[in-house]
């Protein structure tokens, strides 16, 4: 499958209904694609909306059919934190020419209980979460985990978190758009679950992105698509320090591509946490298991480094609209294979000329409970 054209808004705290920020999403991929929605012969649609009011739509395939004034087919894949990645892993196995793939939240709105209470509903509610396991407390448990085995430490996290804050400043649809953060700040900023600070953790937001996939030979491929799943307990799984669905997900990614780790000029990763972008640097093979705090302390993964990790800002600096993050990271990539991101485009790579070629967008549900991984490349 190729892609034709992809859009997205900006990511901040408008207040505006779910459905009109994945309808003004797709307005301009639409757009980018030079397509009308009457050639679209099918949607896959994914989000959560965290509203408990009346602006809450269960049935949101017939509500898109009258928004967008089309009978096609319309698949909702709701996978929370992932449900980008697997709405666009799921469009590229259908049998249709020109496919759109959206997502819309209103994930922030006046009432903080409604939004706790829907991401709470993807972790495990009865077990964990009655001992206080929050995402925050899990992903913290793993880093303390992955700290006593392996040499990474929070001076590494802190730099991450400042080159992607970097990144976002430098990005007009990132929330943190032009209000730039130090690194002292970061290193400073409050304990939310020991040992992680504030800055160590993604920002939620409300926005939309949209894809459209199309048969027809365009400038952007999608040549490797990988989707793995894992258990939703975390502490029942073999290896508590990485993600195995992750690893499982990169290795069908890799195959499918034909190519290798070290092909990759750009990535989105999901750094929903400081510690999951470290710890995915492994999972993804950008660097051997326990090594993956090299490439934050030697700048590898800077935006001016041999492998630009999250020039978007990330999930931390650009934000987090859950459903949406995995389209917006598709949105990153394909403007950076075809050089349009301005001041945080990644220049010509030490492999190929004229800017990257190769970009990987990899995007989990939950503390690592779905992962899809999907690899584009400019034809």
């Amino acid at each position: 499958m190729y892609i034709k054209g992809v859009g997205m808004t900006k990511f901040d705290y408008s207040q505006k209904a779910w459905w009109q920020f994945a309808y003004e999403a797709a307005l301009e991929a639409l757009e980018d694609s030079n397509l009308k929605i009457s050639q679209i012969e099918a949607i896959v649609f994914t989000g959560m909306s965290s509203s408990d009011g009346g602006e809450h739509q269960t049935h949101k395939v017939s509500f898109l059919s009258d928004l967008f004034k089309t009978n096609v087919p319309i698949i909702e894949t709701p996978s929370v934190c992932s449900g980008g990645g697997v709405a666009f892993w799921t469009a590229q196995r259908l049998n249709f020419k020109n496919i759109l793939v959206l997502s819309g939240e209103f994930l922030v709105d006046n009432k903080s209980e409604a939004t706790v209470e829907r991401i709470l509903s993807a972790s495990e509610r009865v077990i964990e979460q009655t001992e206080g396991m929050l995402f925050p407390v899990q992903n913290a448990l793993v880093w303390q985990q992955y700290m006593k085995k392996y040499d990474a430490n929070m001076d590494d996290l802190a730099l991450i978190a400042f080159k992607n804050h970097q990144n976002a400043e430098k990005n007009p649809k990132a929330y943190y758009y032009k209000r730039p953060v130090d690194l002292e700040k970061i290193k400073n900023s409050p304990i939310i679950a020991s040992p992680f600070r504030l800055f160590d953790c993604s920002l939620s937001v409300n926005g939309g992105a949209a894809v459209v996939l199309s048969k027809k030979k365009t400038d952007i491929e999608v040549i490797g698509s990988g989707l793995a799943t894992d258990y939703l307990l975390t502490f029942m799984r073999d290896d508590i320090t990485h993600f195995k669905a992750t690893r499982i997900a990169a290795k069908q990614a890799y195959k499918e591509a034909g190519v290798k780790p070290a092909d990759v000029d750009v990535a989105e990763i999901h750094d929903a946490f400081t510690s999951v972008e470290l710890f995915s640097y492994e999972d993804l093979a950008f660097a051997e298991i326990g090594k993956g705090a090299d490439l934050i302390r030697k700048g590898i993964v800077n935006l001016d480094g041999k492998l630009p990790v999250n020039p978007s800002g990330g999930l931390k600096a650009k934000g987090h609209p859950i459903s949406v993050t995995g389209l917006a990271q598709v949105y990153e990539i394909v403007n950076q294979l075809r050089g349009k991101c301005g001041l945080r485009q990644v220049t010509s790579h030490h492999k190929h000329g004229g800017g990257p070629r190769i970009g990987l967008c990899h995007n989990i549900g939950g503390a690592g409970g779905s992962v899809t991984v999907n690899i584009l490349k400019r034809t």
